[in-house]
């Protein structure tokens, strides 16, 4: 080989490694300059349960810096006031009715077609070079998981992660290791979810009873029935177990792009906080909500969640007891929040982060003599909404406009600049920023559970609420309420109301816009629901 050809060689490959070079230091480049993505969700939280929303007794710091750093959504509503439903389209941006996850029953491994046929916000991410990684409760599709990177994937036992109650299992395999289990004491019973002593409240459904008897009478125990004190260390809590994941996945994936999703189960039930939390709001304190007497003869929910076999939901001093260890389970996970956003900072993150703050729905805590969610009541449809991304939003920003979680998807892809993607929703950059006049003008939720014997949609709009069935025949009460002047939504207007007349052409304006969005999203409900007579 020649001097010249021996060159010409060496000048290729010269040639071909820098290449390579400069690809790997532009894609790394490219890398670096991605956002990452925190979203923090709770479960069954209303969106009364802050401070900045004007909750008196209630003190949330944490989430309240946050929202002064960014943006608060006073009108943020759930797409539908269940579990599954609502994160299912939370996660791909889509209706209940296109996504398919009508009901819980529906999420981990069902394999019933046209459920979920479309990809979430992370795996879109992952798709663009994003590292996922989930913790806390699922209560979807599990075959949207297999993106997440999480370094333990299943429990001791087997149980996958993100199979039905993997984050108990996982939280279970914690306890064992860290905190020694005893025998019941006077009073105790053992919380089901950790297996750990608690300290029974009166408006527990077996408050005074023993565990032998319990077991002797073969009584059913689900978590809505147990309230009290739980006998463990706030520092082993399933918040604070949950809180920890999502610090350590911070730490570790501090130099690359990600998306972590930390997914609280409480303040939804069982309603255990455990000291200090349980003692922080004293139940003699707290106030029963107003709307606790209702008789509810002009609504269509005069039996909903049981209402009629729980009177203790309807006793305003028993209830109080379960205020109290509502506002002690939020407290718990507002001061965990405040530690996540700390290792944001300390690790210098914060400026890089998109950080979403919500929850799935809410908790009617005693309202109208009812527990739970499921319904189109404020404390259950309204939910908390708050979005910090310093350079992209202005701090102490207020949104007014009504909005749904089903937005979040769009918003997500938005400012991460990962392009558009389909979706029902739509990005709140525009709202935000004040430059779009037309979104936020009402917000619909929907439910359909057991087809038209109960509500089928919500929509709010100017401060009006509508509540009615999809259908002309059915038979449910049709509600409209004025939470201008009715905020508690007492005086239904429609329905029984023997001077409903006069309320003809809101209820008709309400209409409109609802089959405007059942039009835009193709719903096969439009005809019902433009038949049904509603005075």
């Amino acid at each position: 080989m020649n001097i010249r050809n021996l060159f010409k060689i060496l000048s290729i490959t010269t040639f071909i490694i820098v290449g390579i070079l400069l690809i790997a230091h532009s894609a790394n480049a490219e890398e670096k300059q991605k956002k990452n993505l925190l979203f923090i969700m709770t479960d069954q939280q209303r969106y009364d349960a802050l401070s900045i929303a004007g909750n008196t007794v209630l003190e949330t710091p944490n989430l309240d810096r946050l929202a002064n750093q960014g943006v608060y959504f006073k009108n943020a509503y759930t797409a539908c006031a269940v579990c599954a439903p609502a994160r299912s389209s939370i996660l791909t941006g889509t209706t209940v009715e296109n996504n398919g996850m009508k009901t819980n029953d529906k999420a981990y491994y069902n394999d019933e077609k046209g459920l979920m046929n479309m990809p979430t916000f992370d795996e879109i991410l992952s798709d663009n070079g994003y590292h996922c990684e989930y913790y806390g409760k699922w209560h979807s599709q599990t075959s949207h998981t297999e993106i997440y990177k999480n370094p333990l994937k299943e429990s001791k036992s087997g149980k996958p992660i993100f199979g039905h109650g993997g984050q108990k299992f996982v939280h279970l395999d914690y306890l064992y290791k860290n905190v020694s289990n005893r025998e019941l004491e006077k009073g105790e019973l053992y919380d089901k979810m950790t297996g750990m002593p608690y300290v029974t409240d009166p408006l527990d459904k077996h408050h005074g009873m023993t565990d032998k008897e319990l077991k002797e009478q073969n009584l059913k125990f689900p978590q809505c029935d147990m309230h009290g004190k739980l006998q463990i260390s706030k520092e082993h809590t399933l918040t604070a177990f949950q809180a920890k994941q999502t610090i350590e996945a911070i730490e570790r994936l501090k130099d690359k792009p990600f998306s972590i999703t930390c997914s609280f189960h409480f303040p939804h039930a069982p309603m255990l906080p455990p000291e200090p939390y349980f003692s922080m709001y004293p139940a003699s304190e707290m106030l029963a909500p107003l709307s606790i007497s209702d008789d509810m003869q002009n609504s269509p929910y005069l039996s909903a969640n049981g209402r009629l076999k729980n009177p203790e939901y309807s006793n305003p001093e028993e209830i109080k007891y379960m205020i109290s260890n509502y506002y002690g389970l939020v407290k718990e996970i507002d001061d965990w929040v405040g530690k996540i956003l700390k290792t944001l900072d300390e690790n210098g993150l914060t400026e890089n982060t998109l950080v979403i703050f919500t929850s799935d729905h809410g908790e009617m805590l005693g309202a109208h003599g009812l527990r739970e969610k499921n319904v189109f009541y404020e404390e259950s449809a309204h939910i908390p909404l708050l979005i910090r991304f310093p350079g992209e939003i202005k701090k102490k920003t207020i949104v007014d406009g009504y909005i749904s979680n089903v937005d979040l998807f769009a918003t997500i892809l938005d400012y991460l600049k990962v392009g558009e993607h389909k979706s029902d929703g739509k990005s709140l950059r525009g709202l935000i920023n004040g430059t779009d006049k037309k979104h936020g003008k009402y917000v619909v939720t929907e439910w359909d559970y057991r087809g038209d014997i109960s509500p089928n949609y919500m929509i709010v709009k100017d401060g009006w609420k509508m509540i009615i069935p999809y259908s002309k025949e059915s038979k449910v009460i049709n509600a409209m309420y004025d939470l201008n002047s009715d905020p508690y939504e007492m005086n239904n207007l429609i329905g029984r109301n023997p001077n409903k007349e006069q309320y003809a052409e809101k209820a008709e304006e309400l209409r409109e816009s609802l089959l405007e969005w059942l039009q835009k999203n193709k719903s096969k409900h439009y005809k019902g629901v433009k038949e049904r007579v509603l005075i």
